[in-house]
């Protein structure tokens, strides 16, 4: 029996591609995916997205690349291999987004209050003595009284249609929705979710905000799929899937042959 007090959305997206492979990173507590040029890049701009809208008067370009080259600097400490190339291209990347980002904002959320950033999520999932984790990066509030979550992403190009739809994705913004709802009694009708796309290789655009639909239903999907990982884990039930095994860390290893 599992005796874990929390799960979070990357849990969850991990169980749902394969619960073997989620019992070997969060319950026998093995190493997999330590990170790479991308996650740190992702982490790097995060952070700039915050502080900069914390401090009007912060380099942000500095900013950048002292938690880039920090976050690089981990990755060789774990043993991580850094693509010289990529590097020194994403070293070229982050200007446009930066030059962006508060732009997007102040013109898709018109006159917006910031409400929080980084908000931790940490409630009891319904029936259960578990709780759900969460980070919410930026939550607004527009002048018809309508709260606003947005997650930022950072990626190449963008995201197509079929990504943008993705209910897997999506699930991560109507957990945020559900949870924060219920930690500030705020009706879910009130509140919309929103993706910030950071995109390093767009030739225009480099910032993209779009809405992401969050429904009675679809809020239902996503908590049942949140009370069935929950219920495996907390039994320890979990079985290999055999067609999630390329790309695996543990593939063909010890721990899954």
């Amino acid at each position: 029996m599992s005796t874990r007090k929390y799960i979070s959305y990357s849990e969850i997206k991990l169980w749902n591609e394969c619960s073997y492979k989620h019992h070997l990173k969060y319950i026998k507590g093995l190493e997999g995916f330590r990170g790479n040029l991308f996650t740190v890049f992702g982490s790097a701009m995060h952070s700039v997205c915050e502080q900069g809208l914390l401090d009007p008067k912060l380099d942000k370009s500095k900013h950048f690349v002292e938690e880039f080259e920090k976050g690089v600097a981990g990755l060789r400490e774990k043993g991580v291999e850094i693509d010289a190339s990529l590097y020194e291209l994403m070293l070229t990347q982050y200007e446009l987004i930066i030059a962006t980002f508060e732009k997007e904002l102040d013109s898709y959320f018109v006159n917006c209050e910031v409400i929080s950033m980084e908000e931790e999520l940490y409630e009891t999932i319904d029936g259960m003595d578990l709780k759900f984790k969460g980070f919410i990066d930026l939550v607004v509030k527009t002048e018809d009284g309508r709260y606003h979550i947005l997650d930022w992403k950072s990626c190449g190009w963008g995201w197509d249609a079929r990504k943008k739809a993705d209910k897997l994705i999506n699930y991560q913004l109507i957990f945020y929705k559900y949870f924060w709802s219920k930690k500030h009694g705020i009706p879910m009708d009130m509140i919309d979710v929103h993706f910030g796309l950071l995109k390093r290789t767009a030739k225009k655009n480099n910032t993209e905000i779009f809405k992401v639909t969050s429904g009675a239903v679809k809020i239902q999907n996503a908590m049942s799929l949140l009370q069935r990982a929950a219920f495996n884990i907390g039994k320890n039930f979990s079985i290999k899937n055999r067609t999630a095994c390329k790309g695996c860390d543990f593939y063909k290893t010890e721990h899954c042959k």
